[in-house]
């Protein structure tokens, strides 16, 4: 009985202690308690005395099965407090309350109302109370309690993993484990001998035993030197909630079981409860047993003497003949290897073993001859190559036997001297050359004549002839080895006398390499050169291809054709290495000039005689980024990457128009300036002037050039002397028009352009017609100097323009106009 911690027990608790020793000895059952509770140590009651009432009962376990009319009746509840009036009020509560058990409210009996299956609940647990029927109030803490369910004898054993299928090796010992089965009991093991399982054995003796008392039962016997209700709950904790699984150890009965003799068994085991008593239930199962193989027959040849015909053509390799020795055996055990041990025979012939029929496989070596020898003595022996030394006593594993082995006397077809023959011809060698021959004897005694024809089975064959007689192989087309370097032929021949018996060869001809083919360039070459390329640069790498193999073709010599001038925009490299590389020799190429160039390679093998031939190159120009990338190379892209719109690129062609016909009126208006002058420009040898020169043709020389005067666009500063005009030749002396360095330092530049032109008014050397004159003088207290590019197309700027290219492609033409950086392609 269990109690809460508040609740106490009434000195009435002793003769419920003195009842539930007597019961619970009967049906090994105990009491689960708490502190303030009657302990069962030892078989020794121990009650704390409180002056406090409790509960009475006298029954905790219910039949299971129970098939009455009426209620079973399971126990009663009692308090101390209850005089017998009907004041009490007994509550029952927990598992099953109400339904499965019932109790009379006023006397305290509990009856069940259901059939129970211990195998489906074992027990249930219940709280007890008892109140005041007049004022409901609790005469006692409430109380929980268990019911058990006591076990029938109602389930048979079963063995849940059958039938079996097991092997055990033969000749094992007498008394070798086999198998362990298990046969399973749902009833309770801690109670009677309802779980207690026996094995016996009902078909399979006298070969197989069964241990009959082995399992749950033989397990219950090491709790038997506890206190009986120690060792009831021990068991009961350990096999609580299970079903009793009983094993039965089945064994060999007989020494030295023969697998040969017998392979197979099948055992019956049956497991019955209740100790094997009589009325027990039983269940059974089979077991089927095989025997395995060990290794305990060595082999024996059926016979001690064998013979056989093996005739003289048969050929080196084949097999001959076949003999076996028999072994009872099976598997690996079974397996063994022939060897020849002695004999005259041993090289002539070999032996092996087939490992799927364990057969000796006999296989010629040699050449038979009949001529020579006329029969073979073998000895041969056969033994097992896995022992099992246990029954080393059986042996020895092996036998022996002897193989006489006759030669036949057959007819054979010519024998060739070579089982294959490799000849060799130049490739454009004439029709006839001799290529090599091919020997074939008679191996007969009779030693007869041999006539060779080559097989036409196939193209390959008529390009040869062979001579009947003597085997020479002659060339029947002239060949080409870059067309069919390899040439398969079959040679056979026969007998004169027996033209039935032929014999066959083969035959291959190797065409051997003559440096007849020139080398040529591996591919067609796109070559692109940019418009900003640089002198020196790399802009193409080319190789050469020869049809000849290696030893004609294979070393390349490339140069640029000599014949031709050299070549002011291209240069050739031979890298040595059967490459060359195409370089620039100038810096800029422009796609408005030219936009295509043609290269001419020469290119010579290594052969003898070297031979050459001679390739063109086209190499494109275009335009490209500055890491390399072309980005066009047509005119038409260029333009549309400019991003000219069509308006645009009528209005410069109109301009470029009106620049023509302004450009010719300047030539018919020099031309006839030409020929009205008198003298020419150049008034005396030490006239050294600064000029900006035109030429307008290739000839012609000083008399073609036309000068202007640059004196007049610098800084009156920095002329040296007034220059008379050059126009016409002067009549009379000019005037002085000297002036101190002084003046010109300090007038300005409209004071200076009306001198100027007072001058050119009263100069009475200069024809009466208007000169323009273009003065860019800036004025002497200019800090910025001149701004005129004149004096400085030869110095370089201190201001770094580089920056100009980080600022996007808006900027990309000034950032090549004012930087280092080459412009990326020519305009």
């Amino acid at each position: 009985m269990r109690i809460t911690s508040t609740s106490c027990i009434c000195p009435v608790l002793v003769c419920l202690c003195f009842v539930q020793r007597c019961y619970g000895a009967a049906h090994h059952g105990s009491v689960k308690v708490t502190r303030n509770q009657t302990k069962h140590i030892e078989g020794e009651t121990e009650v704390h005395h409180r002056p406090k009432r409790g509960w009475v009962w006298n029954q905790f376990f219910v039949l299971e099965e129970h098939m009455g009319p009426d209620p079973q009746y399971v126990g009663k509840l009692h308090s101390n407090s209850d005089k017998g009036d009907g004041s009490v009020k007994y509550i029952l509560t927990g598992e099953g309350a109400g339904t499965i058990f019932i109790i009379d409210d006023t006397t305290g009996d509990i009856h069940s109302t259901k059939s129970l299956d211990r195998e489906q609940k074992t027990h249930y647990v219940l709280h007890a109370q008892a109140i005041d029927r007049r004022t409901n109030k609790p005469l006692e803490p409430e109380s929980e309690f268990i019911i058990k369910v006591q076990d029938i004898n109602d389930n048979a054993p079963k063995f849940t993993d059958g039938p079996y299928i097991v092997t055990v090796p033969e000749m094992s010992e007498m008394g070798t484990s086999v198998l362990q089965v298990t046969a399973t009991d749902a009833d309770d093991p801690t109670y009677g001998n309802s779980a207690r399982v026996v094995y016996s054995i009902l078909q399979g003796q006298p070969y197989f035993s069964v241990d009959p008392k082995t399992g749950a039962w033989d397990r219950w016997k090491k709790y038997s030197h506890f206190h009986i209700d120690t060792s009831l709950n021990a068991f009961h904790s350990h096999f609580a909630d299970k079903h009793a699984e009983v094993l039965g150890v089945i064994r060999t009965a007989l020494h030295n079981m023969d697998r040969e003799a017998r392979e197979h068994y099948s055992v019956v085991i049956q497991a019955k409860d209740m100790a094997g008593q009589v009325g027990g239930l039983s269940g059974s199962t089979t077991v089927n047993i095989t025997l395995t193989d060990v290794n305990d027959n060595p082999p024996r040849f059926p016979q001690k003497h064998y013979q056989l015909y093996v005739p003289e053509s048969a050929q080196v390799g084949s097999a001959v003949g076949k003999i076996k020795a028999n072994d009872a055996d099976t598997g690996s055990n079974a397996d063994m290897k022939y060897t020849i041990i002695n004999g005259d025979g041993s090289g002539v012939f070999s032996i092996s073993t087939d490992k799927e029929t364990r057969e000796g496989i006999l296989s010629l070596r040699k050449p038979l001859n009949y001529e020579k020898k006329k029969s073979y003595t073998l000895n041969i022996e056969g033994a097992n190559t896995h022992l099992d030394f246990r029954f080393s006593h059986l042996g020895p594993f092996k036998d022996v036997t002897m193989l006489k082995v006759i030669v036949g006397d057959v007819d054979e077809p010519p024998l060739f001297t070579m089982p294959s023959y490799v000849m060799e011809v130049y490739e454009n060698a004439k029709i006839g050359t001799p290529v090599g021959t091919v020997t074939a004897h008679d191996p007969d005694a009779a030693n007869s004549l041999v006539r060779y024809f080559i097989d036409h089975n196939t193209e390959e064959d008529r390009y040869f002839t062979i001579d009947a007689s003597t085997g020479t192989i002659k060339t029947a087309k002239i060949f080409d080895r870059e067309e069919t370097p390899w040439y398969n032929i079959t040679v056979a021949a026969s007998e004169i006398d027996n033209p039935g018996l032929v014999s066959h060869v083969p035959v291959g001809v190797r065409i051997l390499d003559v440096n007849d083919n020139p080398p040529e360039l591996a591919r067609d070459y796109d070559v692109i050169v940019c418009e900003n390329a640089k002198p020196g640069q790399v802009i193409q790498t080319i190789t050469a291809t020869d049809k000849d193999n290696s030893a004609n073709g294979a070393r390349f010599h490339f140069s640029l054709d000599e014949g031709l001038s050299l070549n002011p925009n291209f240069t050739l490299r031979n890298n040595e290495d059967n490459t060359a590389s195409i370089l620039t020799r100038r810096r800029r190429y422009s796609r408005s000039t030219q936009d295509i160039y043609y290269l001419p390679v020469l290119i010579s093998d290594g052969g003898v005689p070297p031979l050459s031939s001679s390739s063109t190159l086209t190499i494109r120009v275009c335009a490209c980024e500055r890491d390399g990338r072309v980005r066009t190379c047509h005119a038409e892209a260029f333009l549309s990457s400019a991003g000219l719109s069509t308006g645009a690129l009528i209005a410069i062609l109109l301009c470029i128009v009106i620049l023509l016909v302004f450009s010719l009126a300047i030539v018919v208006l020099f031309i006839t300036l030409r020929r009205s002058k008198k003298e020419p420009l150049i008034i005396s040898e030490e006239d050294v002037r600064e000029n900006v020169v035109t030429y307008d043709d290739e000839g012609g020389g000083e008399e073609d050039t036309e000068a202007f005067d640059i004196t007049a666009l610098r800084n009156p500063s920095a002329a040296e002397e007034l220059k008379y005009r050059r126009d016409v030749r002067p009549e009379v002396k000019p005037l002085s028009r000297h002036h101190p360095s002084s003046s010109l330092d300090s007038i300005d530049v409209q004071e200076f352009i009306k001198q100027r032109l007072a001058e050119a008014d009263l100069d009475p050397s200069v024809p009466p017609y208007d000169s323009l004159q273009t003065y860019a003088y800036e004025g002497h207290r200019s800090e910025a100097g001149s701004i005129s590019s004149l004096d400085s197309a030869t110095t370089h700027s201190d201001q770094d323009y580089n920056y100009l290219g980080d600022w996007g492609p808006e900027f990309k033409k000034l950032a090549e106009l004012y930087g280092e950086i080459e412009p990326e392609r020519t305009t």
